[in-house]
Order: C-alpha cells, then structure tokens, then sequence
C-alpha cells in the first residue's frame, strides 16, 4: 500500500529535504527516478486486481481502455495482455511517462495535466489507482470523464487509499507535501451519483489487519 511506500521514502529523508508543499507531478517523477514507481506497482498490485475482477465481467470482450494517472504504464500494459483491443495511459509526471516509453515503446502514453486534458476518443473502460484525490475538486473531474471520455455502457472504476475512514491516510498530505482532498466513503459515493454514474457500487478491498482497504469506486454511463 502507498503508506508502506510513503514510509520507505521518508526513512530515506526525501520528505524532510522538500517539507514544502510540491505538486504530485513532481513528487512522482521524483519517485520514478529513484524507482519508487516499481514499489508502487507492487504495493497496489492486490487492489488492482480486485479492481480489474469487479469491472471485467461487465464489459465487452474487445473494450477499449485508458488509465488515469498510468505511472509506468504497469495497468495499460496488463490490460493489453488481458485482451483489450486497445489500452493506453495518461499521467502528468513526466518521469513516470519517459519509464513507460522506455518499457513498452509501442505503448500509447500521454504527458498531460489533468483535469484540463481530454483524449481523442471514448473508451469502453476507465480506470484509475490513487490520482482522484490530488485533484482540488475531483467530482467536477467525475463529470468530465463521464461525459467526454466513456461511451455508452462503459465502465468506470477508480480506487483510494486516502479517504477520512482509513485514518492512516490522514497525516498523507504533510508527509508528502502535496493537497489531496479528504472525502468519506459516503461523499464518494453521492459524487459518483451525482456525476452520472448508474449501478453505483463501492467496496474496500486488499484489506488487512493494518489496512483497512482500498476504496473502490464502480459505476456504469447509460445512454449519452
């Protein structure tokens, strides 16, 4: 889990050498030049996996695909080797974009700035593993993805480990130095409500006798 990760890195003495507030951009290329990002990808396999089960079966066989805040491109790269028939990436960490590129050339990854960057077409599936809640307003981003990135019927599944009830997660923000906006379990699920979202579902899993879970946010776009 990233508060394994976030530890590793603080006994290292990378947060008391930049203890000001930064943005996650650059926190993360940061990261990926020390290969953190390879930590990361280890520590949320087991909630992606859970992920991945909840949403796959409520999608077609040949769907399309893209992955918010793609790191190194680990998702769209395991999404591929599940039978996408088209999966790509976007992140604002340029690091994390150049290690993504240099491990999967042929691989679709796009440096952009969220929420201002839209892709070029709609996707069958939308997932994203721990970027929601670095944006200010994440239930305006809900929107914008549900209206202008998803097709009809396309699945969207986003996943949190930093929420009001894993009390773990609180003291995130001053550790890393970055904003990340604080919801409740109960806030997450009326923005995805409110965003559009049918079948709304949450869950938490990967959880444990010291993690209380990944939150899992899932929900369906009917007819545009």
């Amino acid at each position: 889990m990233l508060f394994s990760i976030l530890g590793d890195v603080y006994r290292q003495g990378f947060f008391r050498e930049n203890m000001g507030k930064r943005k996650a951009t650059d926190v993360f290329s940061d990261w990926a030049k020390i290969g953190k990002d390879e930590g990361m990808e280890r520590g949320h396999g087991p909630s992606v996996s859970a992920m991945l089960e909840l949403a796959l079966p409520k999608l077609r066989d040949d769907f399309t695909a893209i992955d918010i805040g793609c790191g190194n491109g680990w998702v769209v790269r395991l999404l591929n080797d599940i039978g996408a028939s088209h999966a790509e990436g976007v992140d604002g960490a340029v690091e994390m974009i150049n290690k993504a590129k240099e491990i999967d050339p042929k691989g679709l990854y796009s440096l952009a700035t969220l929420p201002d960057w839209q892709p070029g077409k709609r996707f069958d599936f939308v997932h994203t593993m721990e970027f929601l809640y670095y944006l200010n307003k994440p239930e305006d981003f809900l929107k914008i993805v549900k209206e202008n990135w998803m097709k009809e019927g396309g699945i969207f599944v986003a996943g949190v480990d930093h929420y009001l009830e894993n009390e773990d997660s609180l003291t995130w923000p001053e550790h890393v130095g970055v904003h990340m906006t604080t919801y409740s379990i109960n806030e997450w699920k009326d923005h995805m409500v409110n965003a559009g979202f049918s079948d709304v579902e949450l869950h938490q899993v990967a959880s444990s006798e010291k993690f209380v879970g990944t939150l899992v946010m899932l929900g369906r776009v009917d007819a545009l």
